[in-house]
């Protein structure tokens, strides 16, 4: 399949590129949480073919032979699950050579002879061995080696990955200064955001129905609950202030439910469809970033920053490096280490939607950033690493 050639504009630019087709491999479900990866192949889907390989459904017997599922999604992406027996469930190299024969079979029948590797997840490598990528590209967005449940051996195939890799991004400036260490082509791309679509929730929308009921004041937080939300401090906020409403919303995974706090201010809603965030976000009066102290957050940069203030919603955050550079240090969202200075911030912030400086402030920031931008400025660099090769 030859490279395509499209137009696009970002920053009132206009750029000519032309790019291989996109094989990405990724450790997250298209249909899970819309967060980065979403973001930025829907983007080149939209100029061309994309595959996103996902890791492997293992079924519960060894009757399946493995196969691969395409699944169809918008702008003609395609989700490629490879399927496989249980005997392979514990058996890595097996299993990486199961799913390597599968992918040869699939470029085959697909016509996939120009193409470019993007990786997520350094794991990847064991089943993308025996291709010719024209480009090989690690986005970087977490330090998954410090996440729970990380395989032991990922630091090291993190460093196999650094040696193919033709460029690293990296989904923050924290993350930055630790990998422009080990790759001489790193380059920052904190979170970004569609500002159009949150941006839905700075007018009046009908309350969800699952939130309809719960009063004013709701101090929210949405995302992956697991191990990298204080439930500790949440609980401190619940228990200090019986006067607001803590709306939770995002699927619970690598943790005990059990081990959630409970009160009657405290409301799990479970996890939402990216469309529906603005409905929910339109309803809160503060929004929060809940974020522990520890390993896992060490290098987050949260997308959720920047969509909290896209809708228009006064932000709290725990010191995260990310959240403090830059948006703390431009006093665009309150920084607050514990549970007393948090309660504190939250009361300051239930005023500031009234704070018309705060908001410009916030807006003229605002424009400096989107999705479209981020993915244009990795595409220039990406023809250019093609055009050098």
């Amino acid at each position: 399949m030859p490279a395509r050639s499209a137009a696009a504009n970002y920053v009132g630019q206009t750029t000519t590129y032309s790019l291989p087709d996109v094989v990405c491999f990724a450790h997250l479900h298209w249909d899970f949480v819309w967060q980065r990866p979403q973001h930025l192949m829907s983007r080149f889907a939209q100029q061309g073919r994309v595959f996103y390989v996902e890791d492997a459904f293992y079924h519960d017997n060894d009757e399946v032979q493995p196969h691969i599922e395409i699944k169809e999604r918008p702008h003609g992406l395609k989700v490629v699950v490879a399927h496989l027996p249980d005997r392979l469930r514990h058996d890595a190299p097996a299993a990486d050579a199961a799913q390597q024969a599968l992918l040869q079979q699939f470029f085959q029948e697909q016509n996939l002879t120009n193409y470019l590797f993007w990786y997520y997840t350094p794991m990847a490598l064991g089943k993308s061995g025996g291709f010719a990528p024209s480009l090989t590209v690690y986005d970087c967005m977490d330090e998954l080696a410090n996440f729970k449940f990380a395989p032991p051996e990922l630091r090291e195939r993190e460093q196999e990955l650094f040696r193919k890799a033709d460029l690293v991004f990296t989904g923050g400036h924290t993350l930055y200064e630790a990998k422009r260490q080990q790759h001489p082509d790193a380059h920052p791309f904190p979170s970004s955001i569609d500002k159009d679509h949150f941006g839905q929730a700075r007018q009046p929308l009908p309350d969800p129905a699952d939130q309809a009921g719960i009063a004013h004041p709701r101090i929210g937080f949405f995302g992956v609950v697991d191990e990298r939300l204080d439930i500790e401090l949440l609980g401190q906020l619940a228990e200090a202030h019986a006067e607001w409403q803590f709306v939770i919303i995002g699927p619970i995974v690598k943790i005990d439910p059990a081990t959630l706090p409970q009160s009657s201010n405290i409301h799990y809603l479970g996890g939402k469809d990216y469309q529906e965030l603005p409905t929910y976000l339109a309803g809160w009066d503060v929004a929060t970033l809940l974020f522990a102290d520890n390993e896992s957050t060490r290098f987050i940069s949260p997308t959720k920053t920047p969509e909290y203030l896209a809708a228009g919603r006064p932000v709290v955050s725990t010191p995260i490096r990310d959240v403090v550079r830059p948006y703390g240090e431009l006093n665009l969202v309150q920084i607050a280490a514990t549970a007393d200075e948090f309660g504190q911030a939250i009361a300051t912030a239930l005023t500031q939607t009234q704070d018309a400086d705060w908001r410009q402030r916030t807006d003229r920031y605002l424009a400096t950033i989107s999705w479209d931008q981020t993915w244009q400025q990795m595409v220039d660099l990406m023809q250019q690493r093609i055009e050098a090769k």
